[in-house]
């Protein structure tokens, strides 16, 4: 039976390479919706609440992706369709998301203009997003699927420093950091326009290098696989067919520690800083705009830690150990975070959350596609398992008023609690059972 063969490194990126530009989509929300939000009146304990759409339209659109595309042949591919579509979406929301208070509107529908905007931006990305996912599970064999999804990791870094970056970048060029009462400064508008630029070139790239396996070569993958586990079951007398939905819920444990963790990092950092190193905790002071400025470049720095860490991951031979150390370092560095009163001392604990971070965007999907791998039904499952993304930064974003109140209402004391929760997903990571054949030569 033919297997899946190794590709080339070239192909291995081309698989990947529009993620850059989706990335820098999402980097752009990350680091400014909180500042949009609260530039258009938000009350910061009501901040965690404007992060509830996002993940909840990622729970619906990204099993519905997988589920469809599972069953989609065109002439393009059966995921391609789909990435395309949702790029298409994001460029057209990413230019109307940030004019949210610049149509003259009252404070509560520029903020119910500015959520729908939101809405269909994360339902874009997300839309975009997944089809990455998905086509590494089916192109890559399970020898290789560290590396893949190890250099996908270090694309979607390098658009994440792009994007938070942009704000910045554009403020030192000339462009205006400020702006009226209830408007958003040139700098986060130019920032969104040419982030939109970015991505629709960078898909187009992917889907102009990538061309996905037929409908024929694929049933001959899942074949090969299918008579692999029956070999093992022989072998060693135990039924793997479950394996894949027990790695599934073991990883989700992990997930949801991590992303409760970063939610709270992207809700409220800049109101840390602004209050821990600008002393202006005020949203309409220039010293909060300033912070929201330096909100990119210390996610810039996490994201060059990414860069710096993901070629590591694949160097270590127990993919556990590398994804619990991961954990921890960055764990470490968020409790760093409200102690740092200086701008430029923030990067050494933003460059260690970079290193957690770079496990999260590799690691789960290389645990659960090797789970899954020869299923038919691999897109359904990674749509799925996006839930485990999704699930923890709703129930984050809807306690966060109640957490912050609970400490004290300091947003510093929220990044240290996101520092404990990640600590506690390290700990979890060694309750994941091994990749199949692993547990198949244990059993």
């Amino acid at each position: 039976m033919k297997t899946k063969p190794d590709l080339r490194l070239s192909t291995l990126i081309n698989l990947s390479f529009g993620f850059f530009g989706v990335q820098i989509a999402y980097a752009l929300q990350s680091a400014n919706i909180s500042r949009i939000f609260a530039t258009l009146g938000a009350d910061p304990h009501n901040l965690s609440y404007f992060w509830i759409l996002p993940p909840l339209m990622g729970m619906v659109v990204q099993p519905l992706v997988g589920y469809f595309s599972d069953k989609t042949w065109t002439r393009m591919g059966r995921r391609i369709p789909y990435l395309l579509v949702g790029a298409a979406v994001a460029v057209l929301v990413m230019c109307m998301l940030p004019n949210a208070g610049s149509f003259g509107l009252t404070v509560a529908a520029a903020m119910t203009f500015g959520l729908i905007s939101l809405m269909f931006l994360d339902t874009s990305i997300n839309m975009a997003m997944q089809p990455f996912k998905m086509m590494v599970g089916d192109m890559v064999n399970e020898k290789q699927k560290a590396k893949a999804f190890s250099i996908q990791s270090f694309l979607c870094n390098a658009g994440s420093l792009v994007g938070f970056l942009f704000p910045f970048f554009f403020t030192l060029i000339g462009l205006r950091n400020e702006a009226p009462t209830g408007e958003i400064p040139d700098s986060v508008k130019w920032s969104f326009y040419i982030g939109a630029a970015i991505l629709i070139g960078c898909v187009i790239y992917t889907i102009a290098k990538v061309k996905e396996y037929t409908p024929a070569q694929m049933a001959e993958f899942r074949e090969a696989a299918k008579e692999e586990d029956q070999k093992l079951a022989a072998e060693t007398g135990k039924d793997n067919s479950k394996f894949g939905l027990k790695v599934f819920f073991q990883v989700g444990v992990v997930q949801f520690f991590c992303w409760a963790a970063f939610m709270y990092m992207w809700t409220y950092t800049n109101g840390t800083i602004a209050d821990t190193v600008w002393n202006s905790p005020d949203p309409a002071s220039s010293g909060y705009q300033t912070a929201g400025n330096w909100v990119g470049v210390i996610f810039a720095v996490q994201a060059v830690g990414s860069i710096v860490w993901a070629p590591v991951l694949p160097l270590f031979k127990n993919i556990k150990v590398a994804y619990a150390l991961s954990l921890v370092i960055g764990g470490i560095g968020f409790a760093m975070v409200p102690y740092c009163t200086n701008q430029y001392a923030l990067f050494v604990p933003y460059f260690l959350i970079g290193f957690a971070w770079a496990a999260m965007l590799a690691m789960p999907f290389t645990l659960v596609t090797n789970a899954f791998e020869g299923n038919p039904r691999m897109g359904t499952y990674l749509g799925l398992f996006n839930c485990t993304i999704c699930l923890p930064q709703i129930v984050a974003a809807a306690l966060g008023g109640v957490t912050l109140k609970a400490v004290n209402s300091v947003q510093g004391n929220m990044l240290i609690l996101a520092g404990v929760f990640l600590v506690i997903g390290a700990v979890c990571v060694f309750f994941i059972s091994e990749k199949r054949k692993a547990a198949a030569k244990e059993a």
